[in-house]
């Protein structure tokens, strides 16, 4: 009798139908197997069990004829030194199908219980990091991600054939290494076909519910608030989901307080989260990158270095090429040649930003934009508020180190959002009153200005006080800062003072204007925006009326205003339409901005600006104290 005259039925050995991942462990002298005919040759037929397991059927153990695509029923004979099985034909009269589920092995979340044993591990390759001893393959599996040591010798890459996003079996040993733990590979595999994609079908299914954020409550409640809180949960998930992805995360913000607030809690945030999925303690190192940006916007210089260092972190490190986010910067039509630039690679973008927006130009380059103004909004809601909560999302355990962050945003970028009061009141059941929140923007605004390129790393997040263990010592740091902040805003004051033009505009609005670049301190602190602040805030406590401060160089010009509700952006659009030569490019909001011309046209440019600010409507919901220096 041949296969073929088997019957299945209720009685009868029982023959094992195996799932096509099933590996050499699943099979076991004395069983039977159904298989499947993959070659037929002189001695006799190669057999599949399962898409890792085959053999050799020899001749003299085959009870019938076949053909590739034949089915029968075998039992495992012998094994080889080599490896290689071989098997013989059985023909049950009847028999009994089981079917047998994959097992994939050790989960990477359960490695930590099987130190000094050898598992096995599915996943996806998501890094390959050739070192000067063995290759580090990073795998993910559906639970985390863990670094996998190949060597084949000193430096030489193992397992050339693996790639980054193969589907791999792999058998380690499994051993601690520097707080975490690595397997050692001794055997890796590439899976292919429905195999491989099974896997990928289930990957994305776990990945997907982990990647879900957190579902917290705002810190305070505010009608403004709850469009962009779904917008936000939208960049949560993206977030969790690219680290998930191994894919790094570059983040670009500006490099002032509210830029600080945001960045700030969102990389702790995805820190914590790397810590959570992945197995190697270094990883959030390579994973993220905190940079901050002098311009507001992307520069063309930002952007060169940023992929300069994406293309050979890929090709030193093995890794993906980055995602961009962009906080409290990004939205504007300024952007657009940087990100043309980040799209040649298919680099995704996101913006987390409260500047006035270009969505008709940036968004087609963007995987994601938040901003105020998008929902009928304004920059009232500051990055750093919007960041705060975000953060949340990813990290909610991060609360209680966040509480008084969204004041300082607030303040340092001059709000008056209906939700300060609220934002004041957490920050002071933290211990913080409204001078010293004022003290820690400056503080921070001082120390990024001497960073200049720099992150800051534990000092910045020292002065802001999140991340900090030592609160003597944040108070100390933002006191020393902040006088010496205090101390070169008054040399810069006075240095102006003399040279102040001022006039009485048609609205009745008071207009000074400061030459920055000859009449203050270049290169030194505070830089020209800053400056042209300063002046602003003085003017503004004492006349206890509508202001507009210019502060202009050669080819810029750097705009503050109280009281006037000025439409920087549409002005800057104004005036590029009625002087093409002029070079006039910018934005902002409506009471902080900046413009840039060519140096022939300044003249020109500022008299019509001062033209349109003549014409703009007083607001007296614009008329600012609460971001006074030294208002209490």
């Amino acid at each position: 009798m041949t296969a073929s005259d088997s019957e299945p039925g209720d009685s009868g050995p029982t023959v094992y139908d195996l799932d096509p991942r099933c590996d050499r462990e699943a099979v076991e002298a004395g069983e039977l197997y159904h298989a499947t005919v993959n070659g037929v040759v002189e001695y006799g037929v190669f057999v599949d069990i399962s898409d890792q397991v085959s053999g050799l059927v020899h001749e003299s153990n085959l009870l019938g004829d076949y053909e590739v695509d034949d089915k029968l029923i075998v039992e495992l004979d012998d094994e080889r030194d080599n490896g290689d099985l071989s098997f013989v034909e059985r023909a049950p009269a009847s028999y009994t199908t089981e079917a047998v589920e994959y097992g994939a092995g050790t989960t990477v979340t359960e490695l930590d219980d099987h130190v000094g044993s050898t598992v096995h591990l599915d996943g996806t390759v998501v890094g390959i990091n050739q070192t000067g001893g063995p290759t580090i393959f990073q795998v993910r599996d559906g639970t985390g991600i863990v670094p996998c040591a190949a060597f084949e010798d000193a430096g030489v890459r193992a397992y050339p054939e693996i790639e980054l996003d193969d589907v791999v079996r792999l058998t380690g040993h499994v051993e601690e290494r520097n707080g975490g733990v690595q397997l050692e590979v001794e055997s890796l595999d590439r899976l292919d076909g429905a195999t491989a994609e099974q896997f990928r079908d289930r990957l994305d299914e776990a990945l997907e519910e982990v990647a879900q954020p957190h579902d917290v409550d705002p810190l305070v409640e505010w009608a403004a608030f709850e469009p962009l809180y779904e917008d936000l949960k939208d960049v949560a998930h993206l977030l969790r989901r690219t680290i998930l992805e191994g894919r790094p995360i570059r983040m670009r913000h500006h490099a002032d307080g509210d830029g600080i607030c945001a960045s700030v809690p969102l990389q702790l945030a995805l820190e914590r989260f790397v810590e959570e999925v992945y197995e190697d303690p270094d990883a959030a190192r390579h994973m993220l990158k905190r940079l901050p940006s002098k311009a507001p916007f992307y520069e063309l210089e930002d952007v060169t270095r940023d992929l300069n260092f994406a293309l050979e972190d890929r090709s030193r490190n093995g890794q993906k090429l980055p995602l961009v986010l962009m906080l409290d910067n990004g939205s504007t039509e300024e952007d657009v040649p940087a990100y043309e630039n980040l799209a040649h690679y298919d680099i995704p973008i996101v913006v987390v930003d409260h500047h006035h927006p270009d969505p008709e130009a940036v968004e087609p380059l963007l995987e994601a934009h938040v901003n105020p103004y998008l929902h009928g909004e304004d920059y009232r809601i500051t990055t750093g508020m919007l960041s705060v909560e975000l953060a949340r999302m990813i990290a909610p355990d991060l609360t209680d180190d966040l509480r008084h962050v969204p004041a300082v945003a607030g303040l340092s970028d001059r709000s008056e959002a209906e939700a300060m009061a609220d934002y004041l009141e957490l920050a002071s059941e933290e211990g913080y009153d409204r001078e010293q929140l004022r003290e820690i923007g400056e503080a921070l605004d001082y120390a990024t200005n001497y960073l200049r390129y720099d992150d800051g790393g534990p000092l910045i997040t020292d002065v802001l006080n999140v991340d900090c263990d030592d609160r003597d010592r944040h108070e100390e740091l933002v006191a020393f800062l902040s006088d010496r902040s205090e101390r070169d805003v008054q040399k810069q004051l006075g240095y102006a003072s003399d040279h102040l033009e001022h006039e009485r505009l048609a609205n009745d609005a008071h207009l000074y204007k400061i030459d920055v670049e000859n009449h203050v301190r270049r290169f030194s602190y505070p830089a020209p925006g800053k400056t042209t602040g300063a002046v602003h805030d003085r003017k503004v406590e004492e006349t206890g009326e509508p202001v507009i401060t210019i502060g202009y160089g050669p080819d810029f010009a750097v705009l503050r205003s109280d009281g006037v509700r000025l439409d920087i952006p549409e002005m800057v659009e104004q005036l590029r339409e009625e002087h093409p030569g002029a070079g006039v490019s910018g934005g902002g909001h409506l009471v902080v901005g900046s413009i840039k011309f060519v140096r022939g046209k300044r003249e020109t440019v500022l008299e019509s600006l001062i033209e349109k600010m003549a014409e703009a409507e007083l607001d007296a919901d614009l008329q600012s104290s609460a971001s006074l220096p030294h208002d209490q």
